[in-house]
């Protein structure tokens, strides 16, 4: 080899030996990582009103089981079963034959006893000039006084018995004592009835209105009234009573809107439950008696209150906390203090406030101050026996 072909080879080993030093001093490119992508939503603070359906039961306002003031046979039935009822409309007619002979001979004794009054009048009249002159006696006189004073009285009890035959007459045609819809009847013509029978002979319901009687926990009924204290004291619930939504078997409301009117005095040993009667007005008659419904009834209301999902709510350590993205788009953890749980979300009653956006979905691996991706957070449907009403906001 010469001279030549030697400082080439160097000079390439020279080459080769420099890029492999220059690759070892040199440092792996850095790898950067993607934002975590989470879902957020910006707090709105609105005024909410509670609500907690509670299973009730129909009953009539007035209930009137028609019985018999007198006794006798039942000749007619004077009504159409199922219909609407008016307040003194007939409905039965027991056989008035024996009632009217009554009153027919109460009558002859009342002008008898008229007759004989008469009588005794005009002999005491007759009798009193005759004993200032010392004609006839003073006990004469004093005799046909008492006489006529007497057949006076006798006049007065004719008259009342009468009276009382004529009302047994007036009996045998059986009123309805109140309005309402009559349910079947339960004599037949030919049956004998008397005002000591222990069954009815019919029974009317007035369901133009109806109750709602439902049952609550007796500390449930104490947050109730202090929820609404604020409106109750302004007079807001004074004359209609609290409002009341009434809800079909299929959740739909019924478009009448029922009112609390009060809540039994006496708490129910078993259950420790007190009973809350709701007045509903019924002018279409969809609510019957004895129907079982749900009773939508307020359990509070919130000025400004902020809810919030409860997948955003994590707990540790016995607190519960949320993430919350800051303009910088970092991630900061906060602990809030939870109110009621209505429908899938918590009314959070202190550590948040309006504006704020918090991590509805994504927050399971993310490290305080962590920079991330946030997309509007899309609220799914939900369901429950509770829900909560947006009042404003």
């Amino acid at each position: 080899m010469n001279r030549k072909n030697v400082a080439w080879v160097g000079s390439l080993l020279a080459a080769v030996v420099s890029l492999a030093l220059a690759g070892c001093d040199s440092a792996p490119p850095e790898t950067v990582l993607p934002a975590p992508q989470v879902s957020v939503k910006t707090l709105i603070a609105q005024d909410v009103t509670l609500h907690e359906d509670l299973p009730g039961r129909v009953a009539a306002v007035r209930t009137a089981e028609i019985r018999p003031q007198v006794g006798g046979i039942i000749q007619r039935r004077l009504f159409e079963q199922g219909a609407e009822i008016r307040a003194g409309q007939p409905l039965f007619q027991i056989n008035p034959a024996p009632f009217k002979a009554d009153a027919d001979m109460a009558a002859a004794a009342l002008q008898r006893a008229e007759a004989a009054l008469a009588r005794a009048r005009v002999q005491a009249t007759r009798l009193k000039p005759l004993v200032e002159t010392d004609a006839v006696s003073r006990q004469t006189y004093d005799d046909a006084v008492s006489q006529r004073d007497q057949a006076a009285a006798d006049v007065a009890q004719a008259r009342a018995t009468l009276a009382r035959r004529q009302l047994d007459l007036k009996f045998a045609t059986v009123d309805a004592p109140i309005g309402g819809r009559i349910d079947q009847a339960l004599v037949t013509e030919g049956t004998l009835v008397g005002p000591n029978d222990s069954n009815p002979m019919a029974r009317i319901q007035q369901i133009d209105q109806v109750y709602v009687d439902v049952r609550q926990p007796a500390a449930a009924m104490e947050a109730l009234r202090e929820a609404l204290a604020p409106q109750a004291s302004e007079g807001q619930f004074h004359n209609e009573g609290l409002p009341v939504t009434i809800l079909r078997s299929n959740g739909q409301p019924y478009p009448e809107t029922g009112r609390i009117l009060f809540s039994g005095i006496n708490v129910d040993v078993g259950t420790g439950d007190v009973l809350l009667r709701i007045l509903v007005d019924n002018p279409e008659r969809r609510l019957l008696p004895g129907m079982f419904v749900q009773a939508k009834v307020p359990r509070g209301h919130y000025d400004n209150a902020i809810l919030l999902s409860q997948q955003a709510v994590s707990h540790a350590g016995g607190k519960a906390q949320v993430w919350v993205v800051d303009e910088q788009h970092h991630v900061h953890l906060t602990s809030v203090v939870l109110g009621e749980l209505v429908n899938g979300a918590y009314r959070i009653r202190s550590g948040l406030s309006e504006g704020q956006r918090v991590v509805i979905a994504g927050g399971e691996r993310l490290t305080d101050g962590v920079k991330v991706s946030a997309q509007p957070w899309v609220q799914p449907e939900v369901g429950g026996a509770k829900s909560v009403e947006q009042a404003g906001g």
